[in-house]
């Protein structure tokens, strides 16, 4: 499997998708951020032998069209000494390397595509890599709280909260059996208020008898 190859299918891979598939989703996003960075270290890799290529390339080109510019010059020298067979055999040395300076300039341009496509897959792996350590940061938060989910439910599950609840409820009858018990010695018993408040109501009724009998002489007064 070539680099683009292997790097187009890592780019297009859905990663929801393959980690609702997943038994432990965990695990399975370690693996892929654990590809994805295989995966940019073997393309920086061939960006680098790539560029390495490119500038052996460019100092090739420089080269050969040092060679061309120099056979057309003895060329044109032939001509000057009337030596026009040199000249043509000049000339034809110079188109060899002008054909070599072409040949180069096809390479160097597939090259600049390739690095082109490589600086491309460089930053489409890096975006794919940051999503992905996001979403492992999201899921070991989730795993974490799930795990202690889990392990609160299992202890509410050996636990009968029931039972529990039903002994707190018995312990609280008791105290009011108790409070109840407290309170039945203070029945009947009048305390300083209450003593107080029925002095204030004999006074009271009092007043209200001597008014009453006030009235009433008055009342036999005027009858007689």
């Amino acid at each position: 499997m070539s680099v683009f190859t292997r790097i187009s299918d890592i780019i297009n891979s859905n990663l929801n998708a393959m980690l609702d598939k997943a038994e432990d989703p965990e695990k399975m996003v370690r693996l892929i951020i654990q590809e994805m960075e295989e995966a940019l270290v073997e393309v920086r890799s061939t960006s680098a032998r790539a560029i390495a290529d490119k500038k052996e390339l460019q100092r090739r080109s420089q080269w050969l069209e040092g060679e061309a510019a120099e056979w057309q010059r003895k060329a044109e020298v032939a001509v000057g000494k009337g030596r026009d067979d040199l000249a043509k055999g000049a000339l034809a040395e110079r188109n060899k390397a002008q054909e070599a300076v072409n040949a180069v300039h096809e390479e160097l341009n597939l090259l600049d595509s390739t690095l082109s496509k490589l600086n491309s897959d460089v930053g489409a792996l890096q975006a794919k890599i940051k999503d992905a350590k996001a979403r492992q940061n999201a899921i070991l938060v989730r795993g974490q709280a799930a795990q202690a989910r889990l392990g609160v439910r299992r202890q509410l599950s050996e636990h009968n909260i029931d039972d529990a609840l039903q002994r707190f409820e018995m312990y609280e009858r008791k105290m009011d059996d108790l409070e109840g018990q407290i309170e039945s010695y203070d029945m009947g018993q009048k305390t300083l208020a209450d003593e107080i408040e029925d002095l204030e109501l004999d006074e009271q009724l009092d007043s209200e008898v001597e008014a009453m009998k006030t009235r009433l002489k008055g009342n036999g007064s005027s009858n007689a």
